[in-house]
């Protein structure tokens, strides 16, 4: 994928060193109220075994552990990271992608949608730090949190997104930004809180197909990112396309439990199977168009 040319966004808050991590050890574990990362690994497979989202596992088991240890000081403010695009390499890649998203949804957003496009700002961090929708973990993978409009990433996801998942190449990590940049266009539309509203008042069954529907939506979004950058810019390489799907297919829920537990509970699924996943992609690839992205139809 071609990005080293484009110009690099500022809307980059890096948090990655020990002058923005949280405090407790620089990382998981200490005394702190912090899971160890083995403790997280069994959480995980303990939630895909019964059904459960681990991250909510997580959650609790960190609550109880901060309650337990006088976990005051965690309710303080986020810490601020350097603002503007980073001088490493992985940080110079996230603000270039950041910046054509930026570029293509500006414009994007207001002729197929008529809503103006306001950015969202990268937060780059590592091991863990604090967002305006709880604490922010590695182990939990990128996410956009509505509550403060911000795009949290441990860029030590796409090492891991290489080795574990067996995904990789620009044009996936591109996908991976692209798809929580899709999370913030669905709460730019108002569909985000809409159908997480819906989902408080839902069975645990439904809530979870609801959150399928809310994970694929934010795929075929990044297509439409990945189809309007291409024709403005070329910027896909031969074989891209094939990583980004490559990977679609790796994190696919059915694929991830499989893998934690020997076995398959799509009622649990909350991002999609495999099939969707590369489906919804290649939906916005081909048609460039937001109103191609209805998963909930």
């Amino acid at each position: 994928m071609k990005w080293e040319d484009f110009r690099q966004s500022e809307n980059i808050e890096d948090r990655r060193g020990s002058d923005y991590a949280e405090s407790g050890g620089g990382g998981f574990g200490g005394s702190s109220g912090h899971l160890g990362l083995g403790a997280m690994v069994v959480l995980g497979i303990i939630g895909y075994a019964l059904g459960i989202d681990p991250r909510v596992l997580i959650g609790g088991a960190e609550m109880a552990s901060q309650m337990a240890s006088g976990g005051a000081q965690h309710q303080s403010a986020a810490p601020r990271g350097q603002m503007g695009a980073p001088k490493d390499r992985i940080g110079q890649f996230v603000a270039a992608i950041l910046a054509e998203n930026e570029d293509v949804w500006k414009d994007v957003l207001p002729q197929q949608a008529n809503v103006r496009f306001v950015p969202a700002p990268v937060v780059l961090f590592n091991g863990q730090t604090r967002s305006g929708c709880g604490r922010a973990q590695s182990a939990m993978g990128p996410f956009y949190c509505p509550e403060d409009k911000k795009i949290y990433l441990d860029t030590s996801f796409f090492r891991e997104m290489k080795q574990r998942f067996g995904g990789g190449g620009d044009f996936a990590y591109a996908y991976v930004i692209a798809h929580e940049m899709g999370h913030h266009i669905q709460d730019q539309l108002g569909t985000l809180s809409k159908w997480q509203a819906a989902q408080q008042n839902s069975s645990k069954v439904d809530a979870n197909a609801i959150s399928v529907r809310i994970e694929l939506q934010a795929d075929c979004l990044a297509g439409v990112w990945a189809a309007n950058a291409n024709q403005k810019w070329q910027v896909i390489e031969p074989g891209d396309v094939e990583k980004a799907v490559a990977t679609a297919q790796a994190i696919g829920d059915d694929k991830l439990q499989e893998a934690a537990q020997g076995r398959v509970v799509p009622d649990s699924f909350t991002h999609g199977s495999a099939a969707q996943r590369v489906k919804w992609l290649q939906r916005g690839l081909q048609s460039g168009k937001i109103s191609s992205c209805n998963t909930f139809n």
